[in-house]
């Protein structure tokens, strides 16, 4: 993926200490310490065991702390220029700004544009304390994407997903779940909290998985019209990101045991076809998971 030089967004935070940090970019050279990688895999294949959403373990599913304001905190500094993992993620997150931008305009609508927060351990958020545990995750009380860094490493070495292009996706994911925020989908998937049975919500916390992983492919599609800046082997580092994550494909490695009661992303089949639909066809009428008959 020929990132350098592109434009980087303005629209990031960065949480790490006054040092400013600088996780290793997998793939991508320097050298750099990880951060209780270990404690990380184990916890999100953890969460996907017991069938454990991390946007649940947030409260934006349900009771806890959604909605809640974030506590008093310092303001956020800009990343050190010379952070190569954190240059990476603003110059994706810039572009994914740009295209949103552009496929809103289009539609008669102005795109408003989420931060992504760098942070390390754990964070203050409108939906309550994040953790590094828990993934990359949106919350859409702030509008806010938190990322720490060294889930890239997650990816790369505990899950077996390495390259650019699978760490853009995830970027682009949760950038997807902003999407969702600001055109409703989300706000409707949270009233049903309650009035259906949990087996339910875990197929409705499905359906928003995968439009995200839709939404990402269709950034991918316009970002690659736009800039060409893909090249041989990034779409597969994308398409074995998401299937290293599906739900079947986690529970496997973790108890070889699979339980489709608890899924609640999708199968690695189910992730790599979403993705791939997004990427293929570049429309939001596309990604309509929720009126599809079969996943």
């Amino acid at each position: 993926m020929k990132w350098e030089g592109e434009r980087q967004s303005d629209n990031v935070e960065d949480r790490r200490g006054s040092g400013g940090g600088g996780g290793r970019l997998p793939g991508l050279g320097g050298r750099g310490r990880g951060i209780g990688l270990g404690t990380i895999a184990i916890a999100l294949v953890a969460g996907w065991i017991f069938g454990i959403n991390p946007l649940t373990v947030l409260g934006l599913l349900g009771g806890g702390d959604a909605g809640l304001p974030a506590q008093q905190q310092a303001p956020a500094q800009r990343p050190p220029a010379e952070d190569r993992a954190a240059a990476f993620a603003s110059t994706v997150l810039a572009d994914t700004e740009d295209v949103w931008s552009a496929i809103f305009r289009a539609s008669g609508g102005t795109y408003q544009m989420p931060r992504l927060v760098l942070f390390r351990g754990t964070t203050p958020t409108a939906c309550g304390s994040g953790e590094s545990a828990m993934g990359p995750f949106y919350c859409p009380g702030d509008s806010k994407v938190y990322i720490d860094l060294g889930f890239f490493d997650t990816l790369h070495q505990r899950l077996g997903a390495p390259g650019d292009f699978a760490q853009a996706y995830v970027i682009a994911h949760e950038v997807g779940h902003h999407v969702q925020n600001l055109i409703g989908v989300s706000q409707k998937v949270d009233a049903m909290r309650g009035k259906v049975s949990t087996a339910q919500m875990n197929a409705l916390s499905v359906r928003v998985e995968l439009q995200a992983d839709c939404f990402s492919g269709v950034w991918a599609h316009h970002s690659q019209k736009g800039k060409g800046w893909l090249e041989q082997g990034d779409i597969e580092e994308a398409m074995h990101a998401a299937a290293q994550i599906g739900d079947d494909t986690l529970q496997r490695n973790a108890s070889g045991t699979v339980r489709p009661e608890s899924f609640t992303h999708g199968t690695s089949a189910q992730r790599r076809q979403w993705f791939q639909r997004g990427l293929q066809t570049g429309s939001v009428k596309d990604c309509n998971t929720f009126d599809a008959r079969t996943l």
